[in-house]
């Protein structure tokens, strides 16, 4: 998500800046059961595992990044005045660079073509990634409807997201994709192959349990 809107910026020639705030699921956890209305734990987990933090030594279109850490101080306490203006110089110089230094067009730079290539496999693979995340629920929920025992319900989970692990990087690798005959198909969409796929394995999961 965060490179379309670095695009988005390249295209109208806008500054571009990212601000992640870190914080460890614990205490992400801790400060939500501190709430009036905390949100619900599953919901937090689950934001955890999607939330990707900046990787701009990887990354050159993510230079302009600033990763704070928010657990410099405990929900009881009054963080340190020194700290927070500390932060607030880093943030208002992160905001002046963004301005100051625009996105340029480049549509004919190999290299940044190259990158939109894998950022478009990248796309592919999240999309996979929330397709599997479904089928995994509804799955779930048929064990769960068929009286599955609920130690079994957290090993059928686990294989589960196990075997999800596994196709996603066969997309990723580009496996997945070959016809009986073991050769690629040109034909096929790579994605489409592996969900499919998927979805057998995990029926084929689902009645070890179903049918004991």
């Amino acid at each position: 998500m965060r490179y379309e809107v670095f695009q988005l910026a390249r295209e109208y020639s806008l500054g571009f800046c990212q601000l992640f705030l870190e914080c460890p699921l614990e205490l992400c956890l801790q400060r939500n059961r501190l709430r009036g209305s905390p949100v619900p734990e599953g919901t937090i987990c689950r934001m955890a595992q999607r939330v990707e933090l900046p990787e701009p030594e990887k990354n050159p279109w993510e230079q302009n990044s600033l990763i704070l850490s928010c657990s410099a101080c405990t929900p009881e306490e009054q963080c340190d005045a020194g700290l927070m203006e500390a932060f607030h110089v880093q943030i208002i110089n992160l905001l002046g660079a963004a301005l100051e230094n625009p996105v340029k067009q480049n549509r004919e730079n190999t290299e940044q073509k190259e990158a939109d290539r894998a950022i478009c496999a990248a796309s592919a693979v999240h999309q996979a990634d929330q397709t599997c995340r479904r089928i995994i629920s509804q799955t779930m929920k048929e064990a769960k409807d068929k009286n599955v025992l609920p130690s079994e319900m957290k090993s059928l989970a686990e294989e589960l997201n196990k075997l999800k692990a596994e196709f996603l990087e066969d997309l990723r690798q580009g496996s997945h994709v070959e016809n009986e005959s073991g050769q690629q198909n040109p034909t096929t969409d790579p994605a489409t192959s592996v969900l499919s796929s998927f979805q057998l394995e995990a029926t084929n999961v689902i009645n070890k349990y179903i049918l004991k």
